[in-house]
């Protein structure tokens, strides 16, 4: 079953389709491709793009997928070069960006052509970005293959790199043309990575789709796909999808609601960078995000603590830190929070949750309080 869930912009508006899990079973079988990689090459040749295209991957991710998402754009007339990426946060650079820029000038890719991003969040960021510079922008289209980048990174334009000092400091708003989503993917995911993706998840639930945040707290488990009803795994790309189209098509640049979908991201970019982006994943810091942010709203009256309890049992029942890591500096924490993307004229933009499914933005949050919560993490 295919769901098509449209993303509406004044520029250019795009299709997310999301083709649910086929095998019941759900047991690993990297030779049978998603069958929604074969229309890939369909799928864009609808679109009326140029005829050259850079695949873009890492090393793993091309293994299991690589050779199907090329022959399918093959078949559709397309010219095919591919580059694969080291995989990890700490690759997310400008020069991997520089390696994409250099492949793209051997192969002579032109306005009209189309990187395509196959895999995570980091390699959606990166394509994204390198096709918003390239030329001054050429298409691109996001094939995520990581339960994260489904429901979050893939959509809505987002596109960057790292700075030594801070996550995504460098970055630019470049819409895909196309957003292609197949469940079948994430049986070849790493269950540190599935659960990763599951704390974005349960951030739309918090901010945006009460309904979505019980039907996890129904859920006996969510840390592996396995223990995952094929229909909640339907329901939580659809409904996080949506999530993020509606907010995306209200506010695309982030000048004020989209900003709620970085709920936990404050704390939690200012964790990995800390960390050097090898101790905890992004899934990982936004789960520790979200706990301080919650309590954050607790001490300051705006969250009842049950509500709160109810968020961190989630966060618990997907398998996803609540602590701190160890030897994290709360004062560098603190520090690193001025460096954050939503910092406006010197203060610190806080999304914090009133009720499941509400939060508001807010830059009055004492540092006092911060340091509290964070010690008591």
């Amino acid at each position: 079953m295919t769901s098509v869930i449209n993303v509406n912009l004044p520029e250019q508006s795009y299709e997310i389709a999301i083709t649910s899990l086929r095998d019941a079973t759900r047991t690993l079988s990297y030779a049978n491709a998603p069958s929604s990689l074969d229309q890939l090459g369909q799928q864009m040749a609808s679109l009326k793009l140029g005829k050259k295209v850079l695949l873009v991957s890492n090393p793993t991710i091309f293994k299991h997928f690589g050779e199907r998402a090329i022959a399918s754009l093959k078949s559709a007339g397309f010219e095919v070069a591919s580059c694969t990426l080291p995989p990890g946060e700490r690759y997310k650079t400008l020069n991997s960006i520089q390696k994409l820029y250099d492949i793209a000038l051997e192969n002579r890719l032109e306005r009209s052509s189309t990187m395509v991003a196959l895999g995570g969040g980091v390699i959606g960021d990166m394509t994204g970005f390198a096709a918003a510079t390239w030329l001054r922008g050429i298409n691109v289209v996001q094939v995520p293959t990581s339960l994260l980048a489904m429901v979050d990174s893939a959509i809505g334009g987002k596109t960057g790199v790292n700075h030594p000092h801070g996550k995504n400091l460098i970055g630019a708003f470049h819409q895909p043309r196309l957003v292609l989503i197949d469940a079948d993917v994430l049986k070849t995911l790493p269950m540190r990575e599935f659960r990763a993706g599951m704390a974005e998840v349960i951030k739309y639930g918090v901010i945006w789709d009460a309904e979505l945040f019980a039907q996890l707290e129904a859920s006996k488990r969510l840390d592996q796909l396995r223990y995952v009803k094929p229909e909640l795994i339907t329901n939580i790309l659809t409904r996080s999808c949506q999530a993020k189209a509606d907010v995306v098509s209200k506010d695309e640049k982030e000048g004020g609601l989209r900003a709620i979908l970085n709920y936990g991201h404050t704390i939690g970019h200012a964790v990995e960078s800390l960390t050097g982006y090898r101790l905890v994943n992004h899934g990982e810091a936004v789960a520790i995000g979200m706990v301080a942010a919650g309590q954050i709203a607790v001490e300051l009256g705006m969250w009842q603590k049950e509500d709160t309890e109810r968020q961190n049992a989630l966060i618990q029942k997907a398998g996803l830190p609540t602590q701190l890591p160890a030897g994290v500096d709360i004062e560098a924490i603190i520090e690193a929070l001025q460096l954050d993307k939503k910092v406006k004229a010197g203060k610190v933009r806080f999304i914090l949750p009133t009720e499941i499914g509400v939060v508001t933005i807010t830059d009055e949050v004492p540092s006092d309080i911060i340091r509290q919560v964070l010690r008591e993490m």
